[in-house]
């Protein structure tokens, strides 16, 4: 069943999201924190985008994202069109073993044409968010550090028999922007 504010506010309580705002904040910024069935997640100032260079391939399992990319910290980052960039998120989750988390994007990004992008936080899962920032749109968009980027949607159930935990999840305890690992 997904939960309601009352619920997520009582998971925050025990632990489940280190930084979170128990409020939702909304005025001069794009909202965050707790919303009546989920939770407002900001992205913190750190960016990785590509490098232009047309003769080189993205081969998730030869793990050469980190050759083809530049960090950069700012406040915002404005994203060229059809480009994207990868952030994090601020709060850093710890998903207990009875709850799975969905990610979706914000309307007012997706309004501008900013497609949001993130995997299930899985039961027993720990760590800072990656996210995938697509700009469809004909024009630069500009997003901003310390305020919403996406929600996310909890749902609780009965545990499964191994969690990401239990299964040594690759991604377990990511801190900051991980890029892509396939394990060898």
């Amino acid at each position: 069943m997904i939960q309601n504010d009352t619920e997520i506010k009582a998971l925050i309580d025990a632990g489940m999201i280190e930084g979170a705002e128990l409020n939702q904040v909304r005025t001069g910024v794009i909202s965050y924190g707790v919303t009546s069935y989920g939770y407002d997640m900001r992205c913190a100032d750190e960016w990785q985008f590509f490098n232009h260079d047309s003769a080189r391939v993205i081969d998730p399992k030869r793990g050469n994202l980190h050759e083809l990319m530049t960090a950069t910290v700012a406040p915002h980052f404005k994203i060229p069109p059809n480009e994207f960039v990868l952030c994090r998120s601020l709060e850093y989750f710890r998903i207990p073993k009875d709850v799975l988390c969905v990610v979706v994007g914000k309307s007012t990004y997706a309004r501008c044409g900013l497609i949001v992008n993130t995997t299930p936080l899985e039961p027993g899962w720990e760590g800072h968010v990656t996210i995938e920032l697509s700009n469809t749109a004909p024009l630069p968009i500009r997003v901003y550090a310390n305020e919403g980027i996406a929600q996310v949607l909890f749902f609780r159930g009965r545990p499964a028999a191994k969690n990401y935990a239990d299964k040594g999840g690759k991604y377990q305890g990511q801190r900051g922007i991980t890029l892509p690992k396939v394990e060898r």
